[in-house]
């Protein structure tokens, strides 16, 4: 399916337009299914200062890339989703907020063989700063509500390796990778991190002080040898009610990055 193709199967849903960075970027997605929220918001957050080119695995509607294009103007990204619907509405969100010169779209499976992404035009070992979100529903915990759903969130065995092995393939040397994830996976993101990049940090996102983890922050550097660093732990909202901690509430509101 083409990009138009799919901008036209686009028309046909039920799509919301969602605002983050208190209003600084609005997202269409669609109304059911896996829809962008707090994760894509703190993964392009996340984003060093310094990026220049970024590449955005599993895209989605390409909310983090757009997060951290919005924040960082002199950023340009490539996103890359295998869902041509999805990738349609990613090059939308990108005109809509006026960074369509800035964004390349492409409608690719990342863990298609590296000469099928090759031909696609995604250049190996080029990216400052390579970001993931990839899928976590368990099938065993629940029913996902739709296939666009289930396949946005759930994983097949050994595919988080690939993930990693692919953002490792088109990272500069010297380039970033980053990825959030849910808490459990941190032993798998581990393993494929330590075997292809130094400087492997971890930062914890707890809902409160004194819960478990429910997210990390795993980021990584081409070609580094410094050691593994784990980052103290961070609450995302205030000991009672739903409030955000000062920290997250301004990351959320626009006006602060994540500095890890």
């Amino acid at each position: 399916m083409s990009l138009d193709e799919a901008t036209d199967l686009v028309k046909q849903q039920t799509l919301t337009r969602d605002a983050f960075l208190g209003g600084r970027l609005t997202v269409s997605q669609p109304e059911k299914g896996f829809r962008a929220g707090l994760d894509s918001v703190l993964l392009g957050a996340a984003v060093s200062a310094a990026a220049r080119n970024l590449l955005d695995l599993g895209a989605g509607v390409g909310t983090a890339a757009l997060v951290a294009m919005t924040e960082l103007p002199q950023l340009q990204a490539t996103l890359v989703e295998a869902d041509a619907a999805m990738a349609a509405l990613a090059a939308l969100n990108a005109g809509a907020n006026g960074m369509a010169e800035r964004t390349r779209v492409l409608s690719l499976d990342l863990t298609a063989a590296g000469k099928v992404r090759a031909g696609a035009g995604l250049a190996a070992e080029h990216f400052t700063t390579v970001i993931a979100n990839p899928p976590f529903f368990d099938p065993n915990r629940g029913s996902a509500p739709s296939a666009v759903r289930a396949g946005a969130r759930h994983m097949a065995d050994g595919a988080l390796d690939t993930w990693v092995k692919t953002a490792a393939t088109h990272a500069a040397p010297g380039g970033e990778v980053i990825f959030i994830h849910v808490a459990e996976a941190l032993p798998l993101l581990l393993a494929a991190f330590t075997r292809r990049f130094g400087a492997v940090s971890v930062l914890p996102l707890l809902p409160r002080d004194g819960e478990p983890a429910s997210r990390v922050l795993v980021r990584g550097i081409k070609g580094s040898r410094a050691p593994f660093s784990l980052l103290g732990a961070r609450a995302l909202h205030e000991a009672a009610g739903r409030a955000f901690r000062p920290e997250f509430d301004a990351i959320f509101r626009g006006t602060a990055r994540l500095i890890w």
